[in-house]
């Protein structure tokens, strides 16, 4: 029986991979149906006209965080000034840096994922059942986001588009949205020339990290994991509200409706929670997962604890494992659940 799968390839599965690699785990099989890594995070990136990352140092795909971009980038230029800008949150590399960064590994790595998408994740004996296409004893799921979020009040407007899809700017422009996609459209929509007004429903967050600091952290993240059910659903909620670094904001005027704009940028992010997903929705009904406000509650390492046992490991990785650590859909959080998944597989 193949020992080892990871469902996605996009960036989550990527870090999973090489994880698992560095961990001498060799039969391992990617299911994706794009071969790029990157290929979701280069259409949205370019639709937002991204050019720096959000995240600092821990910002890269490799399995541990020393040596990061940071690192690299001082060697190179000789200079101690990206790592202590790292250190106190303020590192930034460029997409270009990044994208390069992940085309290196790629090749270096040896990725090459079956070119196909998995519809359908069923426990059997000893493993799961990936849609027909074989049963593997430890399984991954890194599938990204459901999809793109627009306000049930805008989907029929003929003005509107999503930020992380291709677009130019009207004369005049209403972002909907407080996120870092919304902060970047503010300032791409000044610039281009466009009168920018906003519409949210709350003041952003502005914070150099997705999550606060101490929730990266071994005793941070132990607090967290002592939450009730209700209070960890909370607590998430909270953290995972609108925020974006301090040097990406503009002033721009606030309304409290669209009307009167040529466009309307729905810079809402994406859809949340697992029935959004059409491969664990199906899994959590068919397996009667247990489930709180939308998500599935894992074990701490990201496994699902219903399914996992000393034979069998299904872990979920990216946003659906933000209930196990609250930062996930990062790669600093990719990291953390591979290297949780690769213990699995080295010891079981």
């Amino acid at each position: 029986m193949p020992r080892v799968a990871i469902v996605g390839g996009g960036l989550c599965g990527f870090v999973a991979y090489l994880t698992l690699r560095r961990a001498g785990i060799e039969d391992v099989t990617v299911f994706s149906p794009d071969a790029d890594p990157a290929a979701t995070f280069r259409v949205r990136a370019t639709a937002i006209r991204q050019t720096h990352m959000r995240s600092e140092s821990d910002g890269h795909c490799l399995p541990t965080s020393f040596p990061g971009l940071a690192v690299r980038e001082s060697l190179a230029r000789r200079s101690v000034a990206p790592v202590v800008a790292s250190v106190l949150d303020r590192y930034h590399a460029t997409v270009g840096t990044f994208l390069a960064h992940v085309e290196e590994q790629r090749v270096r790595s040896g990725w090459s994922p079956v070119p196909t998408r998995i519809d359908r994740i069923c426990a059997v004996d000893g493993g799961f059942d990936l849609g027909g296409r074989g049963v593997f004893e430890h399984v991954l799921v890194a599938t990204g986001h459901p999809g793109l979020a627009v306000p049930e009040e805008l989907r029929d407007d003929p003005r509107v588009v999503h930020a992380y899809e291709p677009h130019d700017y009207a004369e005049s422009v209403c972002v909907v949205g407080a996120g870092l996609a919304a902060a970047t459209e503010w300032r791409n929509a000044s610039a281009a020339g466009a009168r920018v007004t906003s519409v949210r429903r709350r003041e952003p967050v502005q914070r150099p990290l997705n999550v606060p600091r101490p929730l990266l952290t071994k005793r941070g993240l132990a607090r967290f994991h002592r939450l009730a059910d209700d209070a960890r659903a909370a607590e998430l909620h909270d953290l995972l509200a609108p925020s974006y670094p301090r040097e990406a904001h503009v002033d721009v005027p606030v309304e409290t409706h669209v009307n009167g704009a040529d466009q309307v940028i729905a810079a809402t992010g994406f859809l949340r929670g697992y029935r959004h997903d059409p491969l664990l929705a199906p899994l959590v009904e068919e397996h009667e997962l247990a489930t709180v406000n939308g998500w599935i509650a894992l074990a701490p390492d990201a496994t699902v604890p219903r399914l996992t046992d000393r034979g069998r490991t299904l872990a979920l990785a990216g946003v659906a494992a933000q209930w196990s650590y609250p930062a996930a859909d990062t790669l600093m959080g990719a990291r953390y659940v591979a290297h949780g998944f690769a213990r699995r597989c080295r010891t079981r």
